[in-house]
Formats: C-alpha cells, structure tokens, sequence
C-alpha cells in the first residue's frame, strides 16, 4: 500500500497494513501538508520597538506583539476594534492563483503521501483575532448578530480556499480551532451550536462536496462537543492531549466514527521522561481508538523546545507506534 492509501483505509476503517504515520526520519511519514503562499501585498515581518518587544501586522490588519525573538506571540490590536467597521472591512486576497503554487508542485512531486491543505484559520479562529480573544468572548453574549454576520462572512470566504486546495490536489483541509480550556469550552455548549455549528456544516458540505475529508485540530476540553463535530463531518480529529478526555472514554464513545490523530499526549505522559509509560501510553491508543480497522493516526509533536523536552522521549514514542503499529499484530495480542 502507499501511503496515501494506508491513510484512506484508516480514514474509511477499510483495514489498513498499519496504522497512518506522520513522524519524522527515519520513521514513516504518510501525510504531506501545505498551507496558502504568502500575501504578495503585505510583509508580515516582525519589527523591534524596543524594550525586548517585537510587533508584526498581518495580512488581515491585525496586530500581535511578543517579548522575545521566537514564539508565536499575541494579537494586541484586532482590525476590527469597533463593529461599525465590519461593513467596510477588507478580507485578504484568499484566492490569488499563486498562493496555492506551492500547493499544486509539492503534491504534484509526492503522489504517494496523503495530502493536505491548510485552511489559514476557521471562522472562529480569525474572527478572535479580528476582534481580540477577550472583546470577542464578550461579543457571543452581547453581539450575537454581528458575530454571527462575522463568521457567515468568513466561512463564505473560506470556501474559495477548500476549492483552490481541492483543484490544487489536496486529499483533505486541515483547520486549527482551540475551542477548550483544560476543563471546558470556551462558550457553552448552546452558545457554540448556535453560533458556531452552522460554519462548520456549511464549510463541511463543501469540502465532502468536493472529495476532500476535513481533519481540525483542538487543544483543550471540548468532548461535549465531539457527537457534533462528528455529525456536522469533521473525519479526524487531531488532540495533543488525548490524556485529557480519556482515552478509554473516546474509544468508548466516539471509536469507528471518526479517526483521532495524536502524539503521546503531551501534558500527562511526555513529560514523565518514564520510557515505559510512553511505550504503554502509544501501544493503547493503537489498541483502543485503531482498532476499529482504522481510526487512528500516529502523531509528533512538532515542537520538543515548547514541551521543555529533549527529543530522545519522543523518539521513544516513535520506536512504540511502529513496533505496535500493525494492525493484525494488534490484534492478535488483544
């Protein structure tokens, strides 16, 4: 099997010869993923004002600062301070042919892997920064028709993307959302069916529309939510901390109806620095969410530095997935 086709399988819980693999060399990779090129009409560069503080401004106006030279920092300025400017507000150039160039060589030149194109947020990721993480959480009480005209404008515009990536070759869109903090959503549970499913069913109809699966990635408490991610078409979700929910409880309630891609969680067992409970932590995942003839991708965190970790740990993860990898061997054990 490629790989593109081990991943369908699991994706399809058809029974593929392994479990999917996304870790780095000398180990399997099955899935290649590329986000939109760069805006050619804005620098998004980082620029030092002084006193350890750096500040950018991105293709959609807002403003984020950081107090060192690396992470990701946080927007202090949305574009969109006051609501009486959503009317007149300009969405980036999504849809210029050359943002999706890259796309359509690095697919083109891996015809083997599994590809994914990266959606540049989803309708609540870029609306927080627009408004500002705390202005927004306070609008879903106190603005619900503006928030809600907001994210119908967003999801509107992100469907061009899902179409570029589809023609472009991808297989799936991936989105990022962190919907939870380490006990709960966000909003409510209403409050997030309300305003929020009807963006994903509509940008969901679109990407299954075209062939494409729809893989989200979420940090944080969201299991109330799963049943409907599930329902609206979300095929995989990618959780760093599967600890977190249980992975007992998502097998239970949730195995065989949509797929889990996830590292050794990276709060309760990576950081353990404990060989044998990382080993015994990638081994149950690939018994309890992969065994359903699929169900379950082997996952890598990207970043050892963030974790405070030196990569030999996660290595001892990688050795785990693909020494318990195969499915039939799996199941013979259990």
């Amino acid at each position: 099997m490629t790989s593109r086709e081990i991943v369908i399988k699991s994706l399809e819980f058809e029974g593929p010869e392994r479990i999917p693999m996304t870790l780095p060399p000398p180990y399997p990779n099955d899935i290649v993923g590329v986000g939109l090129g760069p805006n050619p009409y804005v620098s998004e560069e980082w620029v030092y004002k002084g006193d350890n503080r750096w500040e950018r401004i991105d293709e959609w106006g807002n403003t984020w600062a950081r107090l060192e030279a690396y992470s990701k920092g946080e927007v202090v300025k949305g574009a969109i301070e006051d609501w009486s400017q959503l009317e007149s507000y300009k969405f980036p150039p999504l849809d210029l042919d050359s943002r999706y160039e890259s796309a359509r060589r690095i697919f083109k030149e891996t015809p083997d892997k599994f590809h994914i194109g990266f959606l540049p947020g989803f309708p609540f990721s870029i609306a927080r920064y627009l408004r500002r993480m705390d202005n927004f959480l306070l609008d879903v009480a106190a603005e619900k028709e503006n928030v809600s005209k907001l994210l119908k404008n967003i999801a509107d515009l992100l469907e061009i993307v899902i179409e570029k990536f589809a023609k472009a070759g991808a297989d799936a869109v991936m989105f990022a959302e962190d919907w939870g903090t380490q006990d709960r959503l966000l909003v409510s549970p209403k409050s997030w069916r309300e305003l929020f499913k009807p963006g994903f069913i509509q940008l969901c109809n679109v990407a299954h529309k075209l062939g494409l699966y729809v893989f989200m990635h979420s940090c944080g408490h969201i299991y109330e939510i799963i049943p409907d991610l599930i329902e609206v078409g979300i095929d995989v979700l990618q959780f760093d901390q599967p600890a977190l929910h249980g992975v007992d409880n998502l097998a239970r309630d949730f195995g065989g109806k949509v797929n889990f891609w996830c590292p050794v969680d990276i709060q309760q067992v990576l950081p353990q620095k404990d060989a044998k409970l990382i080993e015994d932590f990638a081994k149950e995942m690939i018994e309890k969410l992969g065994c359903f003839n699929g169900g379950f991708i082997a996952g890598y965190y990207q970043s050892n530095e963030a974790l405070g970790l030196d990569p030999y740990w996660q290595d001892v993860a990688c050795k785990a997935f693909v020494k318990y990898g195969y499915l039939n061997k799996i199941r013979k054990e259990v």
